[in-house]
C-alpha cells in the first residue's frame, strides 16, 4: 500500500490508499485515526476500483488519491489507469506499456460510497490531479500535472474546466530538474496557499518539495524555496517496489503541526510531522 490521501474531521483522520493487489491492478483501500499516527480502522477489502462501466478509463487500475471536503462531500481526485492500442503514439511520460491516464473525480460522505462526478480533462494524458478545498474567487480550481511541468485550470461547475496554463515547472541543475506533480490538495495559510509538491531527478529520486500561491489569485507563485522539504533516507523509502520515493497526496491540520502521509519506495503508507509556524517561516 502506498500513496495516501487524507482529511481531518476534527475526530478523525481519514486515509485512501493505494494499494495493488494479486492481479496488479490498483485498488483504493481505507484506513482512520483518531491521533494521526496510529490506525484505529482499516478495513479487509477496497472501498473503491475499477469499474465495469469505466473500463475505458480505469482497466488497470484507480491511483493516487487526494481527498479534500467542500460543501458537506469529500471530492476525490484520483488517477484512471488503462492502456492505448498499441498502434497509439506512446505518451512522454510512458514507461513500458503505453499508459492512459486520467483525472477523475469522485466523491463521499462516508468514505464507504462513492459517485463518480467525471473526468476532469478527458483529452488530455494527465496525472496528480487536487483540487483546492472550495472556491477561489467564485471559481473551482485544480492543479495538476501534464507531463512534465505543473498546471492550473478552473471551473463553475466542477464539470467544465478552463484557463488550463502552467503553473510553474522544471528547474535544471536542481532536485526537481526531471518531472514535477502536484502532492496533497492546496492549504490554506494567512500567507498564501501552501501546495506541497514531488519532483523527480535524473537519478529517479522522489522527493517533496513546497510552493506558496497568492490567496486570490493561485496562479501567481510567491515562494519556491530550492531545497526539499522531505527526501527518501529511511530504509523503506530507500528500498522497495521503486526504490528512493516519497510521494506525498494527504496533508492535515492537527494543532500546531502539519501532518504528510507519503507512499515510501511504493511500498509503505509513511506519515512525517512538521510544526506549522517554524515551516511556514522558512517558505
Amino acid at each position: 500500500m502506498f500513496n495516501p490521501s487524507a482529511v481531518y474531521d476534527g475526530e478523525y483522520v481519514h486515509i485512501l490508499y493505494r494499494a495493488i493487489g494479486e492481479d496488479n491492478v490498483s485498488r483504493l483501500g481505507y484506513a482512520r485515526s483518531r491521533n494521526g499516527f496510529d490506525i484505529d480502522f482499516r478495513g479487509e477489502l477496497p472501498v473503491f476500483e475499477p469499474d465495469e462501466d469505466y473500463l475505458s478509463t480505469e482497466r488497470s487500475g484507480v491511483e493516487d488519491p487526494r481527498a479534500v471536503e467542500i460543501d458537506g462531500w469529500y471530492y476525490i481526485t484520483y488517477v484512471g489507469a488503462s492502456l492505448y492500442p498499441a498502434s497509439h503514439p506512446r505518451p512522454a511520460f510512458s514507461f513500458g506499456a503505453p499508459w492512459k491516464t486520467r483525472v477523475c473525480i469522485a466523491r463521499t460522505k462516508d468514505f464507504q460510497t462513492f459517485e463518480r462526478t467525471g473526468i476532469a480533462l478527458p483529452d488530455l494524458d494527465d496525472k496528480d490531479g487536487v483540487l483546492f478545498p472550495g472556491k477561489v474567487n467564485g471559481r473551482y480550481a485544480l492543479i495538476h500535472r501534464i507531463f512534465p511541468d505543473v498546471w492550473i485550470c478552473f471551473s463553475d461547475d466542477m464539470k467544465t474546466w478552463y484557463d488550463d496554463q502552467v503553473l510553474f515547472g522544471l528547474r535544471p541543475g536542481k532536485w526537481d530538474n526531471d518531472r514535477l506533480g502536484a502532492g496533497a490538495p492546496p492549504i490554506l495559510t494567512d500567507r498564501g496557499w501552501l501546495e506541497l509538491y514531488h519532483a523527480v531527478d535524473e537519478n529517479r529520486v522522489y522527493r517533496m518539495g513546497a510552493v506558496l500561491l497568492d490567496l486570490n489569485d493561485p496562479t501567481k507563485i510567491l515562494s519556491r524555496p530550492d531545497e526539499p522539504c522531505l527526501s527518501p533516507v529511511e530504509p523503506y523509502e530507500l528500498n522497495g517496489l521503486v526504490p528512493n520515493v516519497v510521494f506525498g497526496c494527504g496533508v492535515v491540520e492537527i494543532g500546531d503541526r502539519y501532518i504528510m502521509y507519503y507512499g515510501g519506495a511504493d511500498s509503505v503508507v509513511g506519515a512525517a510531522s512538521v510544526d506549522k509556524r517554524r515551516f511556514l517561516a522558512e517558505l
